[in-house]
């Protein structure tokens, strides 16, 4: 059973959670919806853990497009690594030449998470193995949990997005780490798929406070689209006659989403 299947239950749970959500709590006090999201949270993390442990199968290592060019091995995941390194140095530089409130860092690590992985999941890619895919879901966990606290943040009131940026950012590194020690891939799972629905979720519980929120929209579905496309890699290869591979397609799909946070940081503007 793949990483997505494994955890259908906890995201279709979730998400039949957040469609009722607005009817249930909004006539409640903002702190009793705090509480309703770290039960979610807590929730979904320990749902996570009564699943079976499952390591990394070392088949997933063999992806469909292996071609050589210019002597440099798995040619096309290697290069299209680096629109991560251009999406994520420009969103950067914004957040260094704009203020952003408190909830600056966060951006910025989200935006320090992409640019990296450009370098991460080249190497990666250059030479696919376990060692060597640590250096890629690294930086992916930052990516990841920046964007979780900024968003958070910026619903929630930007205090909570402060205070949980550090413990986010550790428990997402930490869920790579435990991974390769143990072998055991169910926290980073979690770190991976719990962003897709907490994020849809905080926008239904919390009033928004700036414009733009259709870019967001626009990130959450071109992520969604790169896991399928991660998905069905050899499929898409075949299917464009080993023209462009499912991974490939992933990286250009998610390197957009994160391009498309960037747009709604540079356009929105403050509700009243």
């Amino acid at each position: 059973m793949g990483l997505c299947d494994r955890f259908l239950v906890i995201v279709s749970a979730t998400a039949a959670v957040s469609v009722k959500m607005d009817i249930m709590f909004s006539d409640e006090s903002p702190s009793s919806r705090y509480f309703l999201l770290a039960g979610i949270a807590l929730g979904s993390l320990l749902m996570v853990f009564t699943q079976p442990p499952f390591g990394q199968d070392l088949g997933d290592h063999r992806f469909a497009d292996q071609r050589d060019f210019l002597g440099l091995p798995n040619f096309f995941d290697v290069i299209s690594s680096l629109p991560f390194v251009f999406v994520g140095v420009a969103g950067v530089s914004f957040c260094l030449r704009n203020r952003l409130g408190d909830l600056r860092i966060a951006w910025l690590s989200f935006f320090a998470g992409v640019a990296l992985v450009g370098p991460g999941s080249a190497f990666y890619h250059w030479t696919p193995s376990n060692a060597s895919l640590v250096l890629d879901r690294l930086p992916m966990t930052v990516a990841f949990m920046g964007l979780t606290t900024a968003i958070l943040g910026e619903y929630a009131g930007a205090r909570i997005g402060k205070i949980m940026l550090a413990p986010a950012l550790i428990l997402g590194l930490m869920s790579v780490l435990y991974w390769h020690w143990f072998n055991d891939l169910r926290l980073y799972a979690w770190v991976q798929f719990f962003p897709l629905t907490a994020l849809p979720i905080v926008a239904l519980v919390f009033r928004r406070r700036y414009t733009g929120q259709g870019s967001l929209v626009i990130a959450l579905v071109c992520y969604v689209l790169a896991k399928v496309a991660e998905g069905y890699d050899r499929e898409i290869f075949n299917l464009t006659h080993d023209l462009v591979s499912g991974h490939t397609l992933k990286h250009l799909l998610a390197a957009s989403g994160g391009f498309a946070i960037l747009l709604m940081l540079k356009n929105r503007t403050r509700l009243q």
